[in-house]
């Protein structure tokens, strides 16, 4: 970054790159979900070509880029990269600072060391500030207390935390999203928390009380023994063991937190198709009159001005290599990845689909909803009792999820088979969910609010939940709100010159020191002082507990 060879906008790409790599959380999951194929005989010489062409393909849908990032308003996917840069500007501009003020880049290492010198607090001495809940320090005894309060295992109310990994570690920095977009983003997360989930709950729908936590269970309550069910040389369902051991249970909020992705991509179709259908048809028509009315944006009216586009033929070229080596992998090694060549084409099929109407939620909300569980559904029709290709398949577009979807399948869990059908019924419930939304915009276009209500958001507000928690999600909003509204209206000028820097800035303070702590300290088994703040917990024991009488779990009072 240093050297005067590189210009502004090569640091630039430097700076914004590494996000853009295959992530080490994707990796340490995957190894997690295969590591019973190396004992199998699997070459782990499968295992990087998998994770990597699986990821690149997405790059070659550089191609949808016309129809999102270029045109006026669709400007979000550049917030989170607009960190990168406002870094990089801090970081190469020379610029004279004003009396009494700070320049860009002592404003950035000012937050860099604070942040750095703070997130020993969190990760090292006090791990429980991640996330207080203090309504469970008040009713210690009481498991439906607790799992109100809790911001790990519950509810979340009252529940905050004070790390920055637990405000951005899920959701990313609330700094790089629209206001718009965060509150669409609370709607849903209160919609569902507070009113869908304790409805179904305390109503015992599913025999939710049952069944407390993010986990798989059986009949009895207990962790799904998958063991019992799987065959361990072929890792295929056996159907004769299944039938005499349980059916699959999930926890309501775990179940309708598909029926939500489903209702989520089902409304992500619908509002492309009426706010941005015409305009998607005039594209297509290609002439060139209509494209440069859609490229209205003076931003990429500059750029284009300016520097030549990427040829499309690069793109081509990233797509054919890739899916090359994706059949190999997949049709090679003894097929012991269990999918074949034909899942991986429908698997493209699917991710270019989906490419449009998922391009434009992210160009306007920054937020993405996931193809996971709808890939997960539709192989796990085709291709049954198969979790290793279950996985495979939806990578190209963790572990229960693997158990759902590849072991069991859709077609004993939301058929009439299983436990779950009527979670069907939030696929027509997100296709529908759009229309009156459309309705009132055009009956009073005057109301600009009524364009800025984004069912694929509010449907989509729980998909990080699990992994992600209550408190996190409580505490992003809070934060980006606070920023975003508070901070954009009564300060703008400060908002405008340092925001993105100050995310940048909490972001390096914490990887850097993440990084530090682990390999000077936690490798070693160094830890901290031995008191009541180091577990990382938020001592919400019961928040885990079922409610259900005469269930026994190890730590819970038997009701």
């Amino acid at each position: 970054m240093a050297s005067t060879n590189l210009q502004q906008k090569e640091k630039a790409l430097v700076v914004a790159l590494p996000p853009g790599v295959t992530p080490t959380i994707k990796s340490a999951y995957l190894s997690k979900i295969f590591n019973p194929l190396f004992t199998l005989g699997l070459l782990s010489l499968i295992f990087y070509p998998f994770i990597s062409d699986s990821d690149i393909f997405g790059d070659n849908l550089g191609l949808a880029e016309i129809t999102s990032a270029s045109q006026p308003g669709h400007v979000a996917p550049r917030l989170t990269r607009r960190r990168h840069l406002a870094t990089c500007w801090a970081l190469h501009e020379k610029e004279k600072r004003s009396k009494g003020g700070l320049t860009r880049l002592q404003f950035f290492l000012m937050v860099f060391i604070s942040t750095f010198s703070y997130y020993l607090i969190p990760s090292y001495f006090f791990p429980s500030i991640s996330s207080l809940s203090f309504v469970c320090w008040i009713w210690k005894d009481s498991i439906t207390a607790q799992q109100l309060g809790s911001g790990l295992h519950g509810m979340g109310l009252g529940s905050f935390g004070f790390d920055w990994s637990t405000i951005a570690g899920f959701l990313g920095s609330p700094l790089a999203y629209p206001a718009f977009a965060i509150v669409n983003v609370m709607v849903g997360f209160f919609l569902t928390v507070y009113v869908m989930i304790p409805v179904a709950y305390w109503s015992n729908a599913y025999e939710a009380k049952r069944f407390p936590s993010a986990k798989t269970f059986d009949f009895t309550g207990h962790t799904y023994n998958i063991t019992r069910v799987l065959n361990q040389e072929t890792f295929d369902l056996h159907e004769a063991a299944y039938n005499g051991y349980s059916k699959l249970y999930l926890s309501v909020f775990f179940a309708f937190t598909y029926g939500l992705s489903f209702a989520t991509l089902a409304a992500a179709i619908s509002h492309v198709v009426l706010f941005h259908g015409k305009t998607i048809m005039r594209m297509w028509k290609g002439t060139a009159v209509a494209l440069q009315k859609l490229m209205g944006d003076v931003h990429t009216r500059i750029m284009k001005r300016n520097y030549e586009e990427v040829p499309s033929w690069w793109f081509y070229t990233i797509l054919a290599v890739t899916l090359a080596l994706s059949l190999i992998t997949c049709e090679g090694f003894g097929r012991q990845l269990q999918l074949p060549w034909w899942g991986i084409l429908l698997a493209c099929a699917m991710a270019l689909f989906f490419t449009l109407p998922i391009g434009i939620i992210t160009a306007t909300t920054n937020q993405q909803p996931g193809l996971n569980v709808i890939t997960e559904l539709v192989i796990g029709y085709l291709y049954p009792g198969k979790p290793l290709a279950n996985v495979a398949f939806k990578t190209y577009v963790f572990y229960n999820a693997s158990i759902i979807w590849g072991v069991v399948g859709p077609l004993r869990m939301f058929t009439k088979q299983g436990i779950y059908p009527e979670i069907n019924w939030f696929f027509i419930v997100g296709f529908l969910a759009k229309v009156p939304v459309w309705i009132l915009s055009r009956k009073f276009p005057e109301k600009k609010w009524i364009q800025l209500i984004n069912m694929p958001i509010i449907f989509g507000a729980t998909m990080s939940m699990p992994p992600a928690r209550a408190v996190n999600c409580i505490t992003w909003a809070t934060v980006g709100l606070f920023f975003n509204v508070y901070i954009y209206r009564k300060y703008k000028g400060w908002w405008a010159r340092h925001t993105y820097i100050l995310s940048a800035a909490l972001d390096a303070g914490v990887a850097f020191m993440g990084v530090i702590l682990y390999f000077a300290l936690q490798s070693k088994d160094i830890l901290g002082p031995s008191w009541w703040g180091l577990e990382m917990d938020d001592h919400c024991p019961l928040a885990k507990c079922p409610t259900a009488p005469g269930i026994q779990v190890k730590g819970c009072p038997v009701l």
